[in-house]
């Protein structure tokens, strides 16, 4: 349901992240589980195994758990900087537009819907030229949550099409190039290349936050509509991977943003009249 008072009601901008969230609840979770995890691999390091969802282990039926457990994990810093950085703008307008309650069930669902799209394609990619190229291996761990994430955008696309978002291309085309080079150099030419993109990247993030217009063209903003930003998110993507092998799960992104779509329109089909109300509300 979408509750009456978030149409009827604005914010002013000040009071829009003062009261407690869900949103900040699971940022909060998000962070204290990635420290705590890594603390524990140091003293356990086969930890991995029983926290990341690794697609042959699920197909095997084992560590089913970690379908759910992947959301609240993260592969390192930058990793769960930039999901929970997406999470804070996309999750608190998410929450406002449904409630609550009905935000951390549809958070859980469009992550573990993004579970398993990511371990139904890393097995369909066996069969496909280049499928563990696109798709991701059967034997790659993963964890995130930028399915549950993309699954905020499938939601904000339907109810609000024509909104608009900041997509910053800069740190995707940084990771691409990161990943193009990577098999070309090694050793301490390797971690200059890895140091160097995690400080542009940061950079960029950054400086969508300076006064200054001209420093941050640096990060590459381009505006889209909510319809069109998952699609930008995710096709190009698709189309490296066909010659990178990424870290990037898309297929989750995927799985997350089609639950997201199809709970937005039901919702914009129930009620009218309310997703209405929000278009003319939010500029």
């Amino acid at each position: 349901m979408v509750y009456r008072r978030d149409f009827r009601r604005q914010q002013p901008p000040t009071e829009f992240f003062s009261r407690w969230s869900v949103t900040h609840l699971i940022i909060f979770v998000t962070v204290i589980t990635f420290f705590l995890f890594l603390i524990l691999s140091f003293l356990i390091p086969s930890i991995m195994d029983f926290v990341a969802i690794k697609p042959s282990l699920i197909l095997s039926g084992m560590y089913l758990w970690t379908i759910v457990t992947s959301i609240f994990m993260h592969a390192g810093f930058f990793h769960l900087f930039v999901n929970m950085f997406s999470l804070f703008f996309l999750g608190s307008l998410v929450e406002k537009i449904i409630g609550r309650r009905r935000f951390i069930w549809f958070y859980l669902i469009a992550g573990v819907v993004g579970s398993l799209f990511f371990v139904l394609f890393t097995y369909l990619g066996g069969f496909v030229p280049r499928g563990d190229f696109i798709f991701g291996g059967v034997d790659d761990f993963a964890v995130g949550a930028s399915g549950a994430i993309f699954g905020l955008l499938g939601i904000l696309a339907t109810l609000l099409p024509r909104k608009k978002i900041y997509l910053i291309v800069g740190p995707l085309l940084v990771i691409v190039l990161q990943f193009s080079i990577g098999p070309f150099v090694s050793g301490s030419m390797g971690n200059v290349v890895n140091i160097a993109s995690t400080i542009l990247i940061f950079l960029m993030i950054f400086s969508m936050f300076s006064p200054s217009s001209s420093f941050r063209r640096i990060s590459m903003p381009l505006s889209l509509s909510f319809w069109l930003a998952p699609i930008v998110a995710i096709v190009p993507l698709l189309i490296v991977g066909f010659f990178v092998k990424l870290p990037i799960g898309n297929m989750a992104h995927l799985g997350g943003l089609v639950a997201g779509l199809i709970y937005g329109a039901y919702l914009r089909g129930k009620y009218k009249q309310k997703v209405k109300m929000l278009n003319r509300m939010i500029k």
